[in-house]
């Protein structure tokens, strides 16, 4: 059990992106119960399906929690990474490969920067339409640090191109947290 005493620093609001292609919607749910045993999860966007991308391989599902934590951001990577190994994470495999489990920090709070080694808030926001769609859903009027948009103004000016995504029915812990869309 890596939970940890509190202290009495304010906690930080985190947005995390979850992906994976392996065992995609048992991991999601290892992970998702780690997330909420360790740290209490806030809010949980839709989840989406896509594409792969950079390789050929399954389809990835993804989406982006929200939790508090007042652990260091150093710390704070090292519980996600040891999350990602419970799951056998390949940290030897190509960049773009098939995965079981990938847990990105993608912001802290309003910072912006160079933390312990991690760049903030991560370029994949407005790289990935993967990364951006459930971060705007669940964070539409938050501001991106550096551009001052909020993600809903950056998923609205989106150039999608090549890259595809479509919600999916899923389940956790018995409630349905996301919703197909029929076209």
């Amino acid at each position: 059990n890596t939970k940890r005493a509190r202290s009495k620093s304010p906690l930080s609001l985190i947005y995390v992106s979850l992906g994976r292609n392996i065992n995609a919607t048992k991991n999601i749910h290892s992970a998702l119960d780690n997330l909420e045993q360790q740290f209490g999860i806030c809010l949980i966007s839709s989840v989406y399906e896509s594409k792969s991308l950079g390789f050929h391989g399954k389809n990835f599902l993804n989406l982006v929690v929200t939790i508090q934590s007042n652990l260091p951001i150093n710390e704070l990577l090292n519980v996600l990474k040891k999350f990602e190994d419970l799951l056998k994470r390949d940290r030897s495999a190509p960049k773009f490969s098939n995965r079981t489990m990938d847990i990105d920090i993608l912001c802290v709070d309003g910072l912006s920067g160079n933390f312990d080694g991690i760049h903030l808030p991560r370029a994949e926001i407005l790289k990935n339409a993967f990364v951006l769609l459930p971060l705007a859903e669940i964070a539409p009027d938050c501001k991106h640090p550096c551009t001052g948009l909020t993600y809903s103004d950056h998923w609205q000016m989106f150039n999608i191109g090549l890259q595809s995504l479509w919600k999916v029915d899923f389940f956790w812990r018995g409630k349905q947290i996301s919703f197909r869309q029929y076209t």
